[in-house]
């Protein structure tokens, strides 16, 4: 092959690695905010809809209920739709994952309250969000994908955090929505219709992710899989069978993380309204700040661990989340909206180095033939006992203290330890694999 074509060969896999990129985060983006304004609505809104005539901590309890069912039925995604991935592609299956999602999300928006279906309306709400956790389990593992194959694997933290910072941008959309419709509407008004208009919403923008996903070609590692004849035939029961190690340090890595993300996204809410006095407005801004500081963190974050150690830069952001969370609580004691602010900010700037080359690192403890099966399981079985039950606990440990905080930091420490240990065990990255692969198969 002549220079000149190996100059376009390399322009066009560049420009493919751009536009999968793109594809990757606007896509997480969008089912995140569907995500997203289900977490905040179930903090603000559902306790007084969907659940009422109970005391305001039964109610708070029971709709952080339906928000971890969402978390539950991630594993069932994972697993379903991380076979199909090793098994048709992962475009095709990111394209269904996006509209389980979006059809989930409009039908909450137009779902009937307690007080015209009964006990119908809570159990459907349960229902929906069952159906949005399924997606989103399939969802993260083809995206981190969908970039990191496209992109050069030595910069596989980079590529990668198209994904990581999906949620952040998803979350940022929906809180900045909600704010709008808090600031703009009365109480009664938000909590009537108000709050609908944000689901609704979610149909324009699935239509915008699925004319950017439909426009890709499958990635040049899936490529290279077929090429090969290399594609398992079971590659979850593979995964179970041959890289226990692998799952267990990718999961572990992912508690702390998400129970951190919860903390400072969900419960935070309840935090500063019942606690510290605060009103929606001051949580919402909060949260929408530290969101947009998170999604500058995360693709810095990335490049950093492509340039040093990956397991080294994560465990010891990680340690040093842990020792800010006891100093978030204590500098918001004065009860101002603008420390609540900036120490919300800071929080998720922190967790941002964590997040951002946590999709690399989950990826690349997996062989390429079961890397979408063992990723999505690594991710959605973390998510059971991380984010999922960390609103819940959040509040027994909150309520068993008085209200203090003391113990959910005891909490937060101990997932930190967890994860570090996680660390320990994994493997660092090995791009010449990748590399090896395509080039055998001529992609």
């Amino acid at each position: 092959m002549s220079e000149q074509d190996l100059s376009a060969a390399k322009r066009r896999r560049t420009r493919s690695a751009v536009k999968a990129y793109v594809a990757s985060l606007s896509g997480t983006a969008l089912e995140y905010y569907d995500f997203a304004i289900y977490s905040v609505a179930s903090a603000l809104v559902f306790p007084k809809i969907f659940f009422p005539g109970n005391d305001e901590f039964v109610g708070l309890l029971l709709s952080f209920s339906t928000f971890a069912v969402g978390y539950l039925a991630r594993p069932i995604g994972g697993i379903f739709f991380g076979r199909l991935g090793d098994k048709i592609g992962r475009r095709h299956v990111l394209v269904i994952t996006l509209l389980l999602i979006g059809i989930a999300t409009v039908l909450i928006g137009v779902l009937p309250d307690y007080s015209v279906l009964g006990i119908w309306a809570p159990a459907l709400l349960v229902l929906l969000r069952l159906a949005q956790g399924i997606g989103v389990g399939g969802e993260w593992g083809g995206a981190v994908l969908l970039s990191s194959e496209f992109g050069n694997p030595r910069r596989r933290g980079f590529w990668s955090s198209a994904a990581q910072i999906g949620p952040p941008a998803g979350n940022l959309m929906a809180n900045g929505v909600l704010a709008l419709l808090a600031a703009t509407l009365s109480t009664a008004d938000f909590l009537g219709w108000g709050w609908r208009v944000a689901f609704l919403a979610s149909a324009l923008l699935v239509v915008f992710g699925l004319v950017i996903r439909l426009k890709l070609e499958e990635t040049p590692i899936f490529q290279a899989l077929v090429e090969k004849d290399e594609r398992s035939n079971a590659p979850v029961t593979e995964v179970f069978k041959t890289q226990p190690r692998a799952l267990v340090s990718a999961a572990l890595s992912r508690l702390f993380p998400d129970v951190m993300y919860s903390l400072f996204t969900v419960y935070v809410a309840v935090y500063a309204t019942t606690q510290l006095g605060l009103n929606t407005g001051n949580v919402l801004a909060a949260i929408l700040i530290g969101s947009a500081c998170q999604m500058c963190v995360i693709p810095l974050a990335g490049i950093l661990t492509d340039i040093y150690n990956r397991r080294l830069v994560y465990a010891l952001s990680a340690v040093g989340a842990a020792i800010y969370i006891p100093l978030f609580f204590i500098m918001t004691q004065d009860k101002s909206p603008l420390t609540f602010t900036i120490g919300v900010a800071a929080a998720l700037s922190i967790q941002g180095l964590m997040y951002g080359p946590q999709a690399a690192y989950i990826t690349e403890q997996f062989p390429a033939r079961l890397r979408y099966a063992g990723s999505s399981l690594a991710y959605t079985l973390a998510g059971v006992v991380g984010g999922a039950i960390a609103p819940l606990v959040f509040t027994a440990l909150s309520a068993a203290n008085g209200g203090s905080w003391h113990f959910i930091a005891v909490y937060l420490s101990a997932m930190c330890v967890i994860t570090v240990i996680g660390m320990a065990i994994g493997r660092n990255p090995r791009p010449e694999e990748d590399l090896r692969l395509v080039d055998e198969a001529h992609v």
